[in-house]
């Protein structure tokens, strides 16, 4: 491949995959420690246990229904935000299928495998959105409910992440120390693998796909003349 654009391009999907396998290993991690799990993971596991399905069935249906919303309320979305809601629930069904993770039995294990886990999951953020294709469907969601309700983020994430958790614990999902546990250290947790990489979100500019299909049309019309 000679076109330095496109090395470029194939980079970033790359990096963006193995941003993908990584966060789900995170949480995986997170779900084997088995002292409780993060408030999505609790509404994914209930739809699971509802429905007949797998984690990362449920996380891929909720993740679709996300972006769907996020196009009815006006986001724009990027090609990691579509990768991100399909990619996710893959990993997360391939490595507890084939037990790679180790479940946990004791509480200080568990406990150290789910801290260990927040960390990947940073990196695993700090790979896929430091590309720039878009962020998480959920996170487009928090966006535009801010915008449509004039309500601080942190209200908005907090009410998101409470319905899921409380939803989601009504289904059957397991809530513990451990989900108290995420909930007060994933953001610390997060902003220390950032940190590491010297990754500053507040500089990046997502590249969304209404751009991409923009450039793509003015490509064709231009090849037409």
């Amino acid at each position: 491949m000679k076109d330095p654009a496109q090395r470029h391009r194939l980079y970033r999907v790359i990096r963006m995959i193995i941003g993908f396998a990584v966060f789900a290993a995170g949480i995986v991690m997170t779900i084997h420690g088995n002292i409780g799990l993060a408030p999505w993971d609790v509404f994914h596991q209930g739809l699971s246990k509802t429905l007949g399905i797998t984690i990362g069935q449920a996380s891929i249906g909720m993740g679709l229904f996300i972006v769907i919303l996020d196009v009815i309320f006006g986001e724009k979305i990027g090609w990691g935000t579509l990768g991100n809601m399909l990619f996710i629930g893959l990993f997360i069904d391939f490595y507890m299928i084939n037990e790679i993770i180790p479940v946990q039995n004791t509480f200080w294990l568990g406990a150290m495998q789910v801290l260990a886990g927040l960390f990947v999951i940073g990196v695993g953020s700090f790979l896929y959105i430091s590309v720039g294709l878009g962020c998480g469907p959920r996170d487009g969601l928090m966006v535009a409910l801010v915008k449509r309700t004039r309500r601080p983020v942190g209200v908005i994430r907090g009410s998101m992440e409470g319905i899921a958790l409380v939803t989601g614990w009504l289904l059957g999902g397991h809530v513990g120390v451990g989900t108290l546990l995420i909930v007060l250290t994933i953001g610390p947790m997060v902003q220390f693998a950032f940190h590491l990489f010297r990754f500053d979100v507040a500089n990046l500019r997502h590249q969304f796909i209404d751009e991409d299909l923009k450039a793509l049309k003015k490509k064709i019309e231009k090849e037409r003349r």
